[in-house]
């Protein structure tokens, strides 16, 4: 089960999922109120928190699932289904997170990458020039070494979301804190964390890693926070050694 992350849709997984398709049952999906998802759906006050998402994917398992899930979320949906792994542990066999985060803002000792100033600031351009900040933010959050195809990719999925449930989704993600949730986590669970990531500092995978019992942590080469575009092999490599690990 694939789950994109903010401002992206199910297509961001078109070179990491189809190797998968050939053992298992794949099942992916847009998140309420991105991509080809019905808008009318999105509703402020359920999602208000990544909890009503995590429901969403609760749904989703037992309306689609034969048995436990393995579960892939890049970025926010990595909290989303470490959120419904938590709830219901029997639902999920493993979790893979790609370039996750339980916080944005650092916390001393905590590094998230980001003071409190920079996400205000951030969540205030973003309310007054949507567009303006998706196509300054694209490039860096997908890696500039890696082309600029892919940053236009990136920045054309933003601008291809609904602008006022970018901003409520935007304001709902980076300001989430789900550090003191880590310990509750009792799935199988792989971290796989870019080397240079600028939203998700190396030091968030390691911290993270110290807080789930279960955990598993992978650092690949690459640059910028979406390894399953620009870092596939590895990231899929990864996922691989990791779930052959589990027996699955």
């Amino acid at each position: 089960m694939f789950a994109h992350g903010f401002g992206c849709d199910q297509n961001m997984w078109r070179l990491f999922a189809p190797s998968f398709a050939e053992r298992y049952q794949t099942i992916l999906f847009d998140l309420v109120g991105a991509g080809d998802s019905d808008l009318t759906a999105y509703d402020r006050v359920k999602y208000s928190s990544l909890h009503g998402y995590a429901a969403d994917v609760l749904e989703i398992v037992d309306e689609f699932a034969t048995g436990p899930v393995i579960y892939v979320g890049h970025s926010v949906s990595a909290m989303i289904g470490m959120l419904a792994a938590i709830k219901h542990p029997c639902r999920f066999a493993a979790n893979v997170m790609i370039a996750p985060s339980p916080f944005f803002i650092n916390d001393r000792p905590y590094e998230g990458g980001f003071t409190r100033a920079d996400i205000d600031e951030m969540l205030r351009t973003l309310e007054s020039n949507y567009l303006g900040w998706s196509s300054a933010m694209a490039p860096p959050i997908m890696g500039a070494p890696n082309g600029p195809e892919l940053g236009e990719e990136l920045t054309n999925s933003f601008c291809r979301t609904n602008p006022e449930i970018a901003k409520h989704f935007a304001r709902v993600t980076f300001l989430a804190d789900h550090r003191a949730d880590l310990v509750q986590v009792t799935t199988p669970t792989l971290i796989v964390q870019s080397d240079d990531d600028v939203l998700a500092p190396v030091g968030v995978g390691h911290y993270m890693h110290a807080r789930m019992p279960t955990s598993t942590l992978a650092i690949v080469k690459n640059v910028g926070h979406c390894p399953h575009l620009t870092a596939p092999g590895p990231s899929r490599q990864a996922t691989e050694a990791f779930l052959d690990n589990l027996g699955l």
